[in-house]
């Protein structure tokens, strides 16, 4: 079952402010599943998120790695990580368990880390209940809309 949780429309100047109020609106969910077509910003937004959550490390897109990791400190000086995936390349969930994607949700799961997903389409029976579906929609050449979905 999908709940609306949240919509916006930002242009590429306003990124930074709703990757703020996305941060806000989705406290306390560790999964996140952005789709879109390929050029929509899911990296860019990812970016933006990590640059506000003050992550320590270089922030890229894992097209080739496949997981990224970064860390930032949250609350009462807590080391946290996220894990950065991007599924594009994986033919399926098997893929996806070979190269440690399930290792990854299932620290989120037991709140040890956030796992941004780019192309999560590629293996969604991975995807732990709940978890956020977050969908890019390319408005215009500068203009995006996002919504985000609780899927439960």
């Amino acid at each position: 079952m999908r709940t609306t949780l949240f919509q916006i429309s930002y242009s590429l100047h306003e990124i930074r402010q709703a990757a703020g109020r996305f941060i806000e609106a989705t406290s306390g969910y560790t999964v996140f599943a952005f789709s879109g077509e390929m050029g929509a910003g899911k990296t860019t937004f990812i970016h933006h998120i990590c640059d506000l959550l003050q992550v320590e490390d270089a922030v890229s897109s894992p097209t080739f790695a496949l997981i990224n990791e970064y860390h930032y400190t949250a609350s009462a000086q807590q080391d946290k990580i996220i894990y950065h995936m991007d599924w594009y390349r994986l033919k399926d969930a098997a893929d996806a368990i070979n190269a440690g994607m399930e290792d990854c949700l299932d620290v989120a799961i037991k709140g040890g880390a956030l796992c941004f997903i780019e192309w999560p389409e590629k293996a969604i029976e991975l995807l732990p209940v709940p978890y956020l579906w977050i969908s890019i929609d390319t408005i215009d050449i500068h203009e995006r809309k996002m919504t985000i979905e609780v899927v439960s």
